[in-house]
């Protein structure tokens, strides 16, 4: 398999510096061979991907937010729990979290952008159950929140 941090490349991103924690919690927590990586907002170097789903958002939009939860997700399995992407050995699940209004009913095709790029990474290694959920807001006014179990 392809070097994991080499196909992260391809998908045009280097693995950021953690996001530290919004409040109370710690952003990855370990018990035995799983990590719980705690929701991560939709967010890069310029900030918090803001935005509503079936508002001021489009799907294409969401799933763009949604990957760089993914991409934030990497990165605290490697800076945080210090494990190398080569070391996982499964994401178990992911829990979805997008901003929407009350008629938008795409919140699974807004999650694919993360679901997508952890495959296109990971191999089979990053195939996961999931759940995604419409929600009326989320922290800092992110357009998606990922949260995440990681089998190591």
């Amino acid at each position: 398999m392809t070097d994991p941090i080499e196909k992260l490349r391809e998908y045009g991103y280097e693995l950021p510096a953690p996001k530290a924690p919004v409040a109370s919690y710690v952003p990855v927590n370990r018990s035995g061979n799983l990590l719980y990586v705690s929701g991560q907002l939709s967010s890069n170097e310029s900030g918090v991907v803001q935005g509503l789903l079936g508002d001021t958002m489009n799907v294409v939009q969401g799933g763009n937010a949604a990957e760089l939860c993914a991409v934030n997700i990497l990165a605290q399995i490697v800076h945080m729990a210090g494990v190398p992407l080569h070391e996982v050995k499964k994401i178990v699940k992911l829990t979805v979290l997008v901003a929407s209004t009350p008629d938008f009913f795409e919140q699974h095709l807004v999650a694919n952008g993360a679901s997508n790029l952890l495959v296109g990474v990971l191999g089979d290694k990053g195939k996961h159950a999931r759940a995604a959920f419409g929600v009326a807001a989320l922290p800092l006014g992110a357009a998606v929140e990922i949260e995440a179990v990681v089998e190591v």
